[in-house]
C-alpha cells in the first residue's frame, strides 16, 4: 500500500543525539525513499538538527533515497530537489521546510489515505496542544498522544469510546452516545447533565467543541492525532478546563495529490441486533499547491441489546449516527495558510441503554420509551502567518449543539409519564495569538480571545393517562392527561468572556527550563428562568431570583520548572488553575444561583524516553488538587435535574505508565492511575443528603484504573502486512453521586478488545472483537433520575464482532 504519513506535528525535533551536530559537518546518512515527513524525522534523528514544517501537507511529498557521507544541509537539498518545498535556516542549527513557488505537476500520483505500519518510529513527539511547538521531553506535565495512524476504522466508528479505551486517566458517564460527560483524572462533578459547564475542554484543532453541554462524541474518521493534556489548563484554554483538555486534529488537505478511502463494516452483538458502518474520504487538490479540499462522510448504526419487558420490545436501544467534515485549505504563498472547516453530525437514539438487575440481564421494565437525539454543527476559519520562528494564528468559529433527552417519570401507582429536556447551546469564539518558537521548546505566546455562549434549557412533562403524578413538578401548574404536556420551568444562561493570556519559557541555567504564564478573564454572566410558572410570580423577590446578571474577573497563574540535565530523562514540577463561571439553575422549589468554582493543582513528575520510539519509556506523576466551591448537577426532591455548589474538595492522584518495544514489530503498553477524592467541606445542601459515617468521595471516577495493551506489526509476505492489537482496561469502583440518595456503586469490571488486520496493496481486511468474555459489568448506575431506588445499571455492550474492509485509491 502507498502510505501517506498521518503526521500532524508542526515540528520534528531530534533528541537521539546528546550533542547536536553542526549542519555543515559531514556524516553518514541513510534515508529510505518515501515521504517528506518520514524523511525529515529520519534526518533529524541521524544528524541531531531541528527541522520544522510550515505546512503539514508537505509531509506527504515523495522523496528519493539519500545515502552517503554528507552534511545535513546537503541531505536536505537532495531530499527537496524537484519538489514544491524548500528549506530555510532557522537559528544556528535548525531548518524550516516551507512551500516554494509551485511547480506544475504533470501527473499526480493517487495517495492511499490509511497509513500502513510505520517503517520508522517518530523521532520526537511535539505537544501541539501547548499552542507552542514544545517537544514532549520538554513539556512539564502529563500528556497522552495518539497518532501515526493509530485508529482503525472500527475504532473511528467508536468515537469517544475509543479514547476511553486508550487513555487510563479518562473516564465518562454512560447515558448514551452523545449524552456523556467526560472526566480527566478525578475532576468529576456529577452523573447528571445540567446547565454546568464541562470540566474537560474538548477541541477540534483550535476550535472549542462544547461548553455547557455533554461530549458531542464526534466520530474519529480521518483523524491524524489526538492529544489529552491532564490537569487544569486555565492559562491557555480558560474556563472549563479544570480536569484537562482533549484536542482532536483531523488530517489536513493534501495540496498536491488526489486520494481517497472507502470503508465498510458489519457487526453482530451477542444478545442484540446487528450493526454496521460506512465511511468515505476524498482529497482534491483543486489548484496544485494553492487550493485543496478534503471531505469525510460516515454513517454508523449500533445495534440495540436492551429488552423492555413491560412494553414487550427487544433490543430497544439502537443508535444511528451520520455526519461529515469538510476542510478547504488555501495557501496563497509559503507564508500564509487559510483553512475553512465545517462539521455536522446527527445522533438518533431509540431508547435509553440502562437495565434493571432484578428484572434480568440486559432487561428492564419501563412504562414509556425514552428516545433522544443530538444535533451538532460547527464552522471555523483559521488563518496562520509564518515568519521563520515567529507565527500568528487567528481562529474564529461558531457551534450550535442541540441535545434533546427524555426520561421515564412514571411514579408508583401513577399514569405513565415522560419528562423531556432540550438543551440548545450556541458558542461563538475567536482567538488570536502570536507565538515565538525558539530551539528545543523555548519561546513565548501572547494572545487574546473572546467567547460568547448561550444555553437554553427547556423542559416539559407529559402524562399519558388520567392520573396526576404526585408531587406536581411545578406547584400551581397542573399536569394534563391523555398525552398533553405541561411546561416545566427552564433556564437560559449566557456568558461573555474577554481574555488576555500569555506564557513564556526560558532557560536560566543550562538544563533547567522555567515557564510562567497567566490568564486574565472578564466574564459577564446573565441568566433567566424560562416559563417560570405561578410560583415565581407571587412576589418581587421571586421575580428577582428568576434572573441574574453579574460580572466577574479572574486571574489564573501558572508556573513550572523542568530539567532534562539527565540524558533522556525529564523531571518537572507544575502549578496551574482552572475555573468555571456560575449561572442559574431550577429545582422544584425555586430558581437558584450557583457560584463559580476553581481548581488548583500542584504536581511533580518524571519521564524517561519516548513511547513507541525507545526500547523502554516510562513516566510517573503525583498530583494534588484543591477544588473550591464545586459545581455539580444533582436532583431535587422529585427527581428534576438541577445544579448546586456542593462544597470544597481535594483530590490526590498517582499515575504511571511503562511502554516497552522489545522488537521493531512489538510494543507493550501498561498504565495505571489511583485517585483519592473527598468532599472536605460539604455545603448544607449536601449535609442534608448525607449521614454520619458515609465517605463523601467525589462521584463517577474510579479510585483505581489500569490498562494493558499490545501492538504487533509485521510483514507476512512482500505484499501483505499484518497488524494485531489487544487491550484490557480495568475500571475500579466509584459512586454515582454525593450522599446516600446517589450513593449507588458502579464500576469494578474489565473491558477487553482484540483486533487483526491484513493489508495487501490498497485493500485492508479487518476483524475486531470487543468485550471478549461477554462481561455484564456496570458502567453507570443511573437509569431515570425520577427513580433513584431501583437497582438500575448500565451494562457493557455484550460481546461484539465486526468484519470490515477498507479500500484506498
Amino acid at each position: 500500500m502507498v502510505r501517506k504519513t498521518d503526521l500532524l506535528i508542526v515540528t520534528v525535533l531530534a533528541t537521539a543525539t546528546p550533542i547536536a551536530a553542526v549542519a555543515a559537518d559531514r556524516q553518514d546518512i541513510d534515508i529510505a525513499p518515501g515521504r517528506l515527513g518520514e524523511a525529515a524525522i529520519a534526518l533529524g534523528r541521524q544528524t541531531g538538527i531541528s527541522i520544522g514544517m510550515s505546512d503539514q501537507s508537505l509531509a506527504g511529498i515523495r522523496t528519493p533515497q539519500v545515502r552517503g557521507r554528507m552534511s545535513a544541509d546537503a541531505a536536505l537539498r537532495r531530499l527537496l530537489k524537484g519538489t514544491s518545498a524548500k528549506a530555510q535556516p532557522v537559528g544556528g542549527n535548525g531548518w524550516r521546510i516551507v512551500r516554494a513557488r509551485p511547480a506544475p505537476l504533470l501527473a499526480p500520483t493517487p495517495v492511499a489515505l490509511p497509513a500502513a505500519a510505520p517503517e520508522e518510529p517518530q523521532a520526537a513527539i511535539i505537544v501541539t496542544a501547548s499552542k507552542r511547538e514544545v517537544p514532549l521531553l520538554r513539556y512539564a506535565g502529563v500528556v497522552e498522544t495518539l497518532g501515526d495512524g493509530i485508529f482503525t476504522t472500527a475504532e473511528a466508528a467508536g468515537g469517544s469510546a475509543t479514547l476511553l479505551a486508550r487513555v487510563a486517566s479518562l473516564s465518562s458517564t454512560h447515558a448514551g452516545t452523545g449524552r456523556n460527560k467526560l472526566f480527566i483524572r478525578a475532576i468529576a462533578d456529577s452523573a447528571l447533565a445540567g446547565p454546568t459547564q464541562a470540566t474537560t475542554g474538548q477541541y477540534l484543532g483550535d476550535m472549542r467543541l462544547n461548553y455547557a453541554a455533554p461530549d458531542p462524541d464526534l466520530k474519529l474518521y480521518d483523524i491524524g492525532r489526538v492529544e489529552v493534556l491532564e490537569g487544569p489548563q486555565g492559562t491557555l484554554y480558560g474556563a472549563g478546563s479544570l480536569g484537562g483538555i482533549i484536542r482532536i486534529m483531523p488530517n489536513a488537505p493534501n495540496m498536491t495529490e488526489w486520494g481517497g478511502q472507502m470503508s465498510a463494516g458489519a457487526s453482530a452483538t451477542q444478545h442484540g441486533d446487528p450493526g454496521g458502518d460506512l465511511s468515505a474520504t476524498l482529497n482534491i487538490p483543486i489548484v496544485s499547491d494553492k487550493l485543496a479540499l478534503r471531505v469525510v462522510g460516515y454513517g454508523v448504526q449500533d445495534g440495540g441489546y436492551i429488552d423492555d419487558v413491560s412494553r414487550d420490545k427487544d433490543d430497544v436501544n439502537q443508535v444511528r449516527t451520520y455526519g461529515g467534515r469538510a476542510a478547504l485549505r488555501f495557501t496563497p504563498n509559503e507564508d500564509w495558510t487559510i483553512d475553512l472547516n465545517g462539521v455536522y453530525q446527527h445522533i438518533d437514539g431509540d431508547d435509553a441503554q440502562y437495565a434493571t438487575r432484578s428484572v434480568g440481564r440486559l432487561k428492564r421494565a419501563s412504562s414509556v420509551a425514552q428516545p433522544y437525539y443530538a444535533d451538532y454543527l460547527l464552522g471555523n476559519v483559521r488563518i496562520e502567518r509564518q515568519w521563520d520562528s515567529l507565527h500568528f494564528v487567528s481562529s474564529t468559529g461558531y457551534v450550535r449543539h442541540i441535545l434533546a433527552e427524555s426520561y421515564d417519570a412514571t411514579q408508583p401507582d401513577g399514569a405513565p409519564a415522560l419528562f423531556r429536556q432540550r438543551n440548545q447551546v450556541s458558542i461563538f469564539s475567536t482567538e488570536n495569538r502570536l507565538v515565538r518558537d525558539l530551539d528545543n521548546g523555548l519561546g513565548w505566546i501572547l494572545g487574546a480571545s473572546y467567547l460568547q455562549s448561550t444555553s437554553d434549557l427547556d423542559r416539559s412533562l407529559t402524562s399519558f393517562g388520567t392520573q396526576t403524578i404526585e408531587p406536581p413538578i411545578i406547584p400551581g401548574v397542573p399536569l394534563y392527561g391523555m398525552g398533553r404536556a405541561a411546561a416545566a420551568t427552564g433556564v437560559r444562561n449566557s456568558v461573555k468572556e474577554a481574555t488576555l493570556f500569555g506564557e513564556a519559557s526560558f532557560e536560566p541555567v543550562k538544563g533547567l527550563i522555567a515557564t510562567f504564564g497567566g490568564r486574565l478573564t472578564n466574564s459577564r454572566l446573565s441568566g433567566e428562568a424560562l416559563d417560570p410558572g405561578a410560583f415565581l410570580s407571587s412576589s418581587d423577590l421571586a421575580r428577582a431570583e428568576a434572573q441574574a446578571n453579574r460580572s466577574e474577573t479572574f486571574f489564573l497563574p501558572s508556573a513550572s520548572l523542568l530539567t532534562d540535565a539527565i540524558p533522556n530523562v525529564t523531571l518537572y514540577a507544575r502549578f496551574q488553575q482552572g475555573f468555571r463561571p456560575g449561572g442559574l439553575a431550577v429545582d422544584d422549589q425555586r430558581v437558584r444561583r450557583f457560584q463559580n468554582d476553581r481548581a488548583s493543582t500542584v504536581e511533580i513528575g518524571a519521564r524517561k524516553g519516548v513511547p513507541g520510539r525507545d526500547v523502554f519509556a516510562a513516566s510517573a506523576n503525583v498530583a494534588y488538587t484543591d477544588w473550591r466551591n464545586i459545581q455539580a448537577d444533582v436532583t431535587d426532591r422529585i427527581g428534576l435535574p438541577t445544579t448546586a455548589n456542593i462544597g470544597d474538595g481535594r483530590i490526590y492522584t498517582v499515575e504511571g505508565r511503562i511502554v516497552l518495544r522489545p522488537t521493531r514489530s512489538l510494543t507493550l503498553d501498561a498504565s495505571a492511575i489511583y485517585n483519592d477524592s473527598r468532599l472536605t467541606q460539604p455545603t448544607d445542601f449536601v449535609r442534608a443528603l448525607s449521614y454520619e459515617g458515609r465517605s463523601l468521595s467525589l462521584p463517577n471516577v474510579a479510585n483505581l484504573g489500569g490498562r494493558l495493551a499490545l501492538d504487533y506489526r509485521a510483514p507476512l509476505t512482500t505484499e501483505m502486512d499484518l497488524h494485531l492489537m489487544g487491550s484490557a482496561r480495568y475500571i475500579g469502583k466509584s459512586r454515582l453521586g454525593v450522599g446516600p440518595i446517589l450513593g449507588q456503586t458502579q464500576g469494578d469490571y474489565v473491558d477487553t478488545s482484540l483486533s487483526a488486520s491484513v493489508t495487501r496493496g490498497r485493500v485492508q481486511y479487518s476483524l475486531s472483537l470487543t468485550n471478549l468474555f461477554d462481561s455484564n459489568g456496570n458502567r453507570f448506575s443511573l437509569g431515570t433520575p425520577f427513580d433513584l431506588q431501583t437497582d438500575y445499571y448500565t451494562p457493557l455492550r455484550p460481546r461484539t464482532i465486526r468484519i470490515g474492509v477498507d479500500f484506498a485509491f
